[in-house]
């Protein structure tokens, strides 16, 4: 049956429990960033670029790097698992609002977050992300009954308790 929900009756999952999953996940790709960043200044160090543009173009490669890393897992996660490491640990999931999971809407939502993340390393931009992810993780705790954030809206998907 097109249309309709295949959990219609599904708990959706608590604010803390999504929030703990990406900070276990933000806590992996956290150590992706420094080990980037310490081979980036390394490199640029051993190659003479330092003395022109200073240390932080490292930084910028390297949350650039981390970022895409991050986005490009958090969409093949979803797209073959329906949840990343995070989610698995907290026993939640991503699950369509109505038919099935798309793997183009998933790719929306992973660039919705945590895609902005390949900004972080930007001046002045790395705070407009910082406002974006606070205003998406806000939404989740307005939007009732599903607790829906940006990225779920763009999707189309909601996040669930996996009571399996």
């Amino acid at each position: 049956m097109a249309g309709m929900p295949r959990w219609p009756d599904a708990v959706p999952a608590e604010w803390w429990e999504r929030l703990a999953a990406r900070l276990i996940e933000a806590l992996v790709f956290g150590v992706l960033y420094y080990i980037l960043f310490i081979a980036l200044w390394a490199l640029f160090r051993t190659v003479g670029v330092m003395e022109t543009v200073g240390a932080r173009l490292s930084g910028v490669f390297a949350w650039l790097l981390a970022g895409m890393a991050y986005t490009g897992y958090d969409w093949i996660a979803h797209s073959t698992r329906g949840r990343t490491f995070g989610q698995a640990i907290m026993r939640i999931r991503v699950v369509p609002v109505d038919d099935e999971l798309r793997s183009g809407a998933l790719l929306k939502r992973a660039l919705v977050y945590p895609g902005p993340a390949m900004a972080m390393g930007i001046p002045v931009v790395n705070l407009l992300v910082g406002i974006f992810v606070f205003y998406n993780g806000l939404r989740i705790l307005i939007d009732k009954p599903f607790q829906r954030g940006l990225d779920d809206r763009v999707a189309g998907t909601r996040v669930i308790k996996d009571l399996r």
